[in-house]
């Protein structure tokens, strides 16, 4: 399993929002480059980059700084927030990073979506965001009627092959994923599935990996402490005792 370091950016920071909530948001670091550079001296396998600005207008406002992000590292990045048309999706690709993560599109334009995994094949992640088994879109700020589970499958139809699971309540607490939606989803889609939100410690992320996840989103645990780096990449790759 992967555990996978998070960089929100915001204002051209780094900063972490609780439950998505942009009222209640730490800065963590004013450089996002050095952040993700840390990163990667630890030994993360790529990283996982949103753009806060752009989620809510609708397209990318850090492409700068994506882009100095994706020539400076050396491990794959995988970039959301705000990207709503191929021409974007492109763009970004071009500019080095590994794949693009669509959430919105994936309620509002599915045709996008299509074409999207058309071109770009795994290139391409949708972002499944969810409140209590429900889809929240444009930066977390609207509720949908439409189920994970749903709209995941939906997605596969498409030619979507990997997902990433948010349960937005969960982000930003410190207190522990939604494993039984994570299960649902994992056991429901049975592809590569990224979990996201909560996580606060190794037990955890133990867990998460006898669910048979792809890997872990981890974002704000690190930036506190709670969550060494190091320490968890050698904990998921120890192997697993099975009596």
């Amino acid at each position: 399993m992967e555990i996978i370091p998070a960089i929100d950016i915001r204002r051209g920071k780094c900063v972490r929002l609780y439950q998505g909530n942009f009222e209640q948001e730490t800065v963590f670091h004013n450089d996002p480059v050095e952040i993700a550079l840390k990163w990667q001296s630890m030994g993360a396998p790529r990283v996982h980059i949103i753009d806060l600005d752009g989620a809510v207008a609708g397209k990318p406002c850090n492409l700068n700084i994506i882009t100095e992000i994706a020539g400076t590292l050396m491990i794959p990045i995988q970039v959301g927030g705000g990207v709503r048309r191929l021409e974007t999706i492109e763009q970004l690709l071009e500019a080095g990073v590994d794949r693009v993560i669509l959430g919105t599109s994936a309620v509002e334009d599915p045709v996008l979506i299509r074409e999207a995994c058309r071109s770009f094949g795994e290139s391409i992640i949708v972002c499944v965001d969810t409140k209590r088994e429900y889809v929240a879109i444009n930066a977390w700020q609207q509720d949908t009627e439409l189920r994970a589970i749903e709209l995941a499958k939906s997605m596969v139809e498409l030619g979507v092959k990997r997902f990433i699971h948010t349960d937005i309540g969960c982000d930003g607490t410190l207190t522990e994923p939604n494993f039984s939606s994570i299960t649902r989803m994992v056991y429901a889609i049975k592809l590569p599935i990224i979990a996201a939100g909560g996580t606060s410690s190794l037990d955890q992320l133990k867990l998460l990996g006898r669910l048979g996840v792809e890997g872990t989103i981890v974002g704000k645990a690190l930036y506190t402490g709670d969550i060494d780096l190091k320490q968890a990449l050698d904990t998921v790759s120890l192997p697993v005792n099975i009596c």
